[in-house]
Protein backbone atom coordinates (compact mmCIF):
# COMPACT_ATOMS: atom_id res chain seq x y z
CA UNK A 1 0.00 0.00 0.00
CA UNK A 2 3.13 2.24 -0.03
CA UNK A 3 2.07 3.33 -3.59
CA UNK A 4 -0.93 5.71 -1.78
CA UNK A 5 1.01 8.06 -0.79
CA UNK A 6 3.62 8.34 -3.29
CA UNK A 7 3.44 11.69 -4.90
CA UNK A 8 4.74 10.32 -8.32
CA UNK A 9 1.90 7.97 -8.80
CA UNK A 10 -0.80 10.24 -7.70
CA UNK A 11 0.55 12.66 -10.43
CA UNK A 12 0.97 10.26 -12.60
CA UNK A 13 -2.44 8.79 -12.46
CA UNK A 14 -4.42 12.53 -12.48
CA UNK A 15 -1.97 13.05 -15.94
CA UNK A 16 -2.78 10.16 -17.43
CA UNK A 17 -7.04 10.37 -16.09
CA UNK A 18 -6.93 13.69 -18.21
CA UNK A 19 -5.33 12.51 -21.12
CA UNK A 20 -7.60 9.81 -21.39
CA UNK A 21 -10.37 11.95 -20.51
CA UNK A 22 -9.12 14.10 -23.72
CA UNK A 23 -8.61 11.05 -25.97
CA UNK A 24 -12.02 9.66 -25.45
CA UNK A 25 -13.73 12.72 -26.91
CA UNK A 26 -13.56 11.21 -30.22
CA UNK A 27 -14.82 8.64 -28.86
CA UNK A 28 -17.87 10.15 -27.14
CA UNK A 29 -18.99 12.28 -30.57
CA UNK A 30 -18.48 8.68 -32.62
CA UNK A 31 -21.02 6.84 -30.39
CA UNK A 32 -23.18 9.80 -30.17
CA UNK A 33 -23.50 10.09 -34.36
CA UNK A 34 -24.20 6.48 -34.10
CA UNK A 35 -27.00 6.41 -31.21
CA UNK A 36 -28.45 9.10 -33.42
CA UNK A 37 -29.83 6.75 -36.18
CA UNK A 38 -31.37 4.60 -33.50
CA UNK A 39 -34.92 4.84 -31.85
CA UNK A 40 -34.32 7.98 -28.66
CA UNK A 41 -35.91 5.04 -26.61
CA UNK A 42 -32.50 2.76 -27.12
CA UNK A 43 -30.35 5.90 -27.71
CA UNK A 44 -29.18 5.82 -24.10
CA UNK A 45 -28.21 2.39 -23.75
CA UNK A 46 -26.17 2.20 -27.00
CA UNK A 47 -24.51 5.18 -25.49
CA UNK A 48 -23.73 2.99 -22.43
CA UNK A 49 -23.29 -0.03 -23.81
CA UNK A 50 -20.57 1.56 -26.48
CA UNK A 51 -18.49 3.31 -23.61
CA UNK A 52 -18.77 -0.11 -21.36
CA UNK A 53 -17.02 -2.03 -24.59
CA UNK A 54 -14.27 0.47 -24.45
CA UNK A 55 -13.92 0.38 -20.94
CA UNK A 56 -13.54 -3.83 -21.26
CA UNK A 57 -11.84 -2.99 -24.37
CA UNK A 58 -9.11 -1.26 -22.78
CA UNK A 59 -8.70 -3.36 -20.00
CA UNK A 60 -8.04 -6.41 -21.76
CA UNK A 61 -5.49 -4.29 -23.92
CA UNK A 62 -4.02 -3.52 -20.70
CA UNK A 63 -3.93 -6.46 -19.29
CA UNK A 64 -1.80 -8.04 -22.22
CA UNK A 65 0.48 -5.30 -22.44
CA UNK A 66 3.50 -7.34 -23.90
CA UNK A 67 0.80 -8.43 -26.96
CA UNK A 68 -0.03 -4.48 -27.20
CA UNK A 69 3.76 -3.73 -27.77
CA UNK A 70 4.51 -6.36 -29.71
CA UNK A 71 2.36 -4.56 -32.31
CA UNK A 72 4.42 -2.21 -32.76
CA UNK A 73 7.28 -4.96 -34.16
CA UNK A 74 7.36 -4.45 -37.72
CA UNK A 75 5.93 -6.73 -40.08
CA UNK A 76 6.66 -5.76 -43.50
CA UNK A 77 8.55 -2.90 -45.27
CA UNK A 78 6.60 -0.68 -47.59
CA UNK A 79 8.96 2.31 -49.83
CA UNK A 80 11.20 2.17 -46.87
CA UNK A 81 8.00 2.74 -43.64
CA UNK A 82 8.13 -0.37 -41.40
CA UNK A 83 4.34 -1.68 -41.22
CA UNK A 84 4.00 -2.94 -37.61
CA UNK A 85 0.13 -4.86 -36.59
CA UNK A 86 -0.51 -1.37 -34.50
CA UNK A 87 -0.26 0.72 -38.18
CA UNK A 88 -2.96 -1.94 -39.94
CA UNK A 89 -5.09 -1.19 -36.99
CA UNK A 90 -5.24 2.65 -37.43
CA UNK A 91 -5.12 2.66 -40.88
CA UNK A 92 -8.33 0.19 -41.07
CA UNK A 93 -9.83 2.01 -38.09
CA UNK A 94 -9.31 5.30 -39.94
CA UNK A 95 -10.74 4.30 -43.57
CA UNK A 96 -13.41 2.99 -41.77
CA UNK A 97 -14.36 6.44 -39.87
CA UNK A 98 -14.07 8.30 -42.79
CA UNK A 99 -16.01 6.16 -44.95
CA UNK A 100 -18.49 6.52 -41.70
CA UNK A 101 -18.59 10.54 -41.36
CA UNK A 102 -18.55 10.57 -44.87
CA UNK A 103 -21.91 8.41 -45.40
CA UNK A 104 -23.63 10.35 -42.72
CA UNK A 105 -22.59 13.69 -43.99
CA UNK A 106 -24.05 12.46 -47.55
CA UNK A 107 -27.13 11.65 -45.49
CA UNK A 108 -27.57 13.95 -43.78
CA UNK A 109 -27.11 17.09 -47.30
CA UNK A 110 -29.23 14.51 -49.14
CA UNK A 111 -32.07 15.20 -46.53
CA UNK A 112 -32.54 11.25 -45.76
CA UNK A 113 -33.56 12.30 -42.25
CA UNK A 114 -36.67 13.91 -43.46
CA UNK A 115 -37.64 10.83 -45.57
CA UNK A 116 -40.47 9.28 -44.34
CA UNK A 117 -39.05 5.94 -45.75
CA UNK A 118 -35.57 6.29 -43.94
CA UNK A 119 -37.40 6.97 -40.24
CA UNK A 120 -39.27 4.18 -40.68
CA UNK A 121 -35.65 2.06 -41.38
CA UNK A 122 -33.66 2.96 -38.68
CA UNK A 123 -30.35 1.28 -38.00
CA UNK A 124 -30.42 -1.82 -35.93
CA UNK A 125 -29.13 -1.74 -32.53
CA UNK A 126 -27.05 -4.73 -33.08
CA UNK A 127 -25.53 -3.37 -36.35
CA UNK A 128 -24.60 -0.21 -34.28
CA UNK A 129 -22.89 -1.52 -31.52
CA UNK A 130 -20.87 -3.71 -33.75
CA UNK A 131 -19.68 -0.63 -35.54
CA UNK A 132 -18.74 0.91 -31.78
CA UNK A 133 -16.86 -2.39 -31.06
CA UNK A 134 -14.43 -1.77 -34.02
CA UNK A 135 -13.79 1.86 -33.51
CA UNK A 136 -13.44 1.12 -30.10
CA UNK A 137 -10.96 -1.18 -30.47
CA UNK A 138 -8.72 1.49 -32.43
CA UNK A 139 -9.54 4.28 -29.88
CA UNK A 140 -8.54 1.69 -27.52
CA UNK A 141 -5.25 0.99 -28.81
CA UNK A 142 -4.15 4.48 -29.30
CA UNK A 143 -5.30 4.87 -25.86
CA UNK A 144 -3.05 1.81 -23.74
CA UNK A 145 -0.29 2.68 -25.70
CA UNK A 146 -0.40 6.31 -24.32
CA UNK A 147 -0.88 5.04 -21.43
CA UNK A 148 1.88 2.66 -21.26
CA UNK A 149 4.27 5.25 -22.56
CA UNK A 150 3.23 7.33 -18.78
CA UNK A 151 3.71 4.71 -16.74
CA UNK A 152 4.95 1.43 -15.94
CA UNK A 153 2.45 1.06 -13.01
CA UNK A 154 -0.30 -1.27 -14.10
CA UNK A 155 -2.83 -0.55 -11.04
CA UNK A 156 -2.18 3.42 -12.11
CA UNK A 157 -3.16 2.82 -15.89
CA UNK A 158 -6.34 1.15 -14.73
CA UNK A 159 -7.41 3.45 -12.58
CA UNK A 160 -6.90 6.48 -14.66
CA UNK A 161 -8.87 4.48 -17.20
CA UNK A 162 -11.95 3.58 -15.31
CA UNK A 163 -12.16 7.01 -14.38
CA UNK A 164 -11.78 8.48 -17.93
CA UNK A 165 -14.74 6.21 -18.84
CA UNK A 166 -17.04 6.61 -15.90
CA UNK A 167 -16.47 10.96 -16.76
CA UNK A 168 -17.32 10.25 -20.18
CA UNK A 169 -20.40 8.14 -19.13
CA UNK A 170 -21.90 11.17 -17.11
CA UNK A 171 -21.55 13.60 -19.94
CA UNK A 172 -22.08 11.62 -22.47
CA UNK A 173 -25.78 11.52 -22.74
CA UNK A 174 -25.61 15.62 -22.31
CA UNK A 175 -22.93 16.15 -25.12
CA UNK A 176 -25.31 13.70 -27.88
CA UNK A 177 -28.58 15.58 -26.78
CA UNK A 178 -26.54 18.97 -27.65
CA UNK A 179 -25.68 17.50 -31.06
CA UNK A 180 -28.97 16.40 -31.61
CA UNK A 181 -30.63 19.80 -31.24
CA UNK A 182 -27.96 21.77 -33.16
CA UNK A 183 -27.60 20.38 -36.87
CA UNK A 184 -24.70 22.79 -37.81
CA UNK A 185 -22.93 21.41 -34.28
CA UNK A 186 -23.84 17.84 -35.91
CA UNK A 187 -22.21 18.36 -39.22
CA UNK A 188 -18.78 19.77 -36.90
CA UNK A 189 -19.19 16.64 -35.12
CA UNK A 190 -18.86 14.82 -38.26
CA UNK A 191 -15.98 17.01 -39.71
CA UNK A 192 -14.35 16.34 -36.50
CA UNK A 193 -14.84 12.79 -37.38
CA UNK A 194 -13.02 13.07 -41.51
CA UNK A 195 -10.33 14.92 -39.34
CA UNK A 196 -9.91 12.15 -36.87
CA UNK A 197 -9.67 9.58 -39.38
CA UNK A 198 -7.44 11.31 -42.01
CA UNK A 199 -5.05 11.66 -38.50
CA UNK A 200 -5.42 7.80 -38.01
CA UNK A 201 -4.44 7.02 -41.58
CA UNK A 202 -1.52 9.49 -41.70
CA UNK A 203 -0.31 7.90 -38.58
CA UNK A 204 -0.48 4.46 -39.57
CA UNK A 205 1.25 5.31 -43.01
CA UNK A 206 4.13 6.82 -40.39
CA UNK A 207 3.40 10.47 -40.67
CA UNK A 208 2.94 11.49 -36.69
CA UNK A 209 0.28 14.50 -36.64
CA UNK A 210 0.99 15.82 -33.02
CA UNK A 211 -2.45 15.57 -30.95
CA UNK A 212 -2.63 18.76 -29.70
CA UNK A 213 -2.88 20.31 -33.72
CA UNK A 214 -6.15 18.65 -34.06
CA UNK A 215 -7.39 19.50 -30.60
CA UNK A 216 -6.71 23.05 -31.09
CA UNK A 217 -8.21 23.01 -33.86
CA UNK A 218 -11.43 20.90 -33.11
CA UNK A 219 -11.52 23.55 -29.62
CA UNK A 220 -11.53 26.58 -31.82
CA UNK A 221 -13.89 25.48 -34.10
CA UNK A 222 -16.36 24.14 -31.23
CA UNK A 223 -15.60 28.20 -29.75
CA UNK A 224 -16.66 29.98 -33.39
CA UNK A 225 -19.52 27.62 -33.37
CA UNK A 226 -20.78 28.21 -30.03
CA UNK A 227 -20.60 32.28 -30.33
CA UNK A 228 -22.54 31.31 -33.94
CA UNK A 229 -24.98 29.68 -31.50
CA UNK A 230 -25.28 32.48 -29.25
CA UNK A 231 -25.26 35.33 -31.83
CA UNK A 232 -28.44 33.39 -33.31
CA UNK A 233 -29.97 33.15 -29.96
CA UNK A 234 -29.83 37.06 -29.53
CA UNK A 235 -30.69 37.62 -32.97
CA UNK A 236 -34.06 35.74 -32.10
CA UNK A 237 -34.61 37.30 -29.20
CA UNK A 238 -34.45 40.98 -30.74
CA UNK A 239 -36.53 39.42 -33.33
CA UNK A 240 -38.89 38.38 -30.77
CA UNK A 241 -38.88 41.35 -28.77
CA UNK A 242 -39.76 43.69 -31.66
CA UNK A 243 -42.81 41.73 -33.37
CA UNK A 244 -44.65 42.12 -30.00
CA UNK A 245 -48.52 43.28 -29.63
CA UNK A 246 -49.40 46.53 -32.32
CA UNK A 247 -49.81 49.79 -30.39
CA UNK A 248 -53.47 50.38 -30.28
Amino acid sequence: MEWLTDPQLWAAFFALAVLEIVLGIDNIVFISILAGRLPESQRHRARQVGLLLALGTRLLLLLSITWVMGLTAPLFNVAGHDVSGRDLILIGGGVFLLWKAVHEIHHKLEGAEQDPLAVAKQAAFGAVVAQIVVVDVVFSLDSVITAIGMTNQLPVMVAAVVVSIGVMLAFAGHIADFVERHPTVKMLALAFLVLIGANLVAEGLGHHIPKGFTYFAMAFSVAVEMLNLRAKRVGEAVKLKGSGPPKA
